[in-house]
């Protein structure tokens, strides 16, 4: 085999290698983004259910505060009955 010959084969071998790494470059890039998008989404879905669960907590306790006067009034007006209720 000549020199020529060797040269040919050595520029096809590099070539294909670089196609290969190339490839696996643009690979590992559109994992990362994948990844980083899909975290992205899992962070702003998180940040809403933590939104969420504060308000939920909130009206919570407005409903308890509310549950809590209710229970004053009625015991002001009725003690006898509303003791009853709490068996």
């Amino acid at each position: 085999m000549d020199v020529q010959a060797l040269m040919a084969y050595a520029g096809m071998a590099a070539t294909a290698i670089a196609a290969v790494v190339m490839t696996k470059a643009a690979w590992r890039i559109n994992t990362a983004k994948v990844w980083k998008e899909e975290a992205e989404a899992q962070k702003a879905r998180a940040d809403r259910l933590s939104e969420d669960l504060t308000e939920i907590k909130e009206r919570l306790t407005r409903i308890e505060d509310e549950n809590k006067r209710l229970v004053e009034l009625l015991t002001a007006l009725d003690p006898e009955r509303v003791a009853a209720l709490r068996i």
